[in-house]
């Protein structure tokens, strides 16, 4: 998922935001849509997705911050996940030097 979104320490970061990507890997028993073939036998992407982008428009000075939000809602609101690994990064962070991205990976298990 790609945001553009206002987290960083920096005046300009805070004023102009950055480009973000969130990735996640998700463990859910699936068993049941495997056989349905019906949206409500399993988890829906785009309510994940909103949880996401909700917690994504809200600015952090930090990206472990806003990871570790985004993490605590998703596991909040899909009690299906049995594992979740995210990974936040920032595009282009402003080191002095040319640098693709910075990221941070949390983990859990249930």
């Amino acid at each position: 998922m790609k945001f553009h979104a206002y987290h960083g320490c920096l005046d300009f970061e805070k004023r102009d935001g950055n480009t973000f990507l969130v990735n996640l890997i998700m463990e859910l028993d699936t068993e049941k849509a495997e056989i349905s073939d019906k949206l409500e036998d399993t988890l829906n992407y785009q309510e994940v997705y909103d949880v996401v982008k909700r917690e994504m428009e809200i600015p952090s000075n930090l990206i472990e911050h806003a990871a570790r939000r985004i993490l605590d809602a998703l596991i909040e609101n899909f009690p299906q996940i049995l594992h979740l690994n995210l990974r936040l990064s920032k595009l282009n962070p402003p080191l002095g030097g040319d640098v693709e991205s910075v990221s941070v990976v949390m983990r859990k298990n249930y």
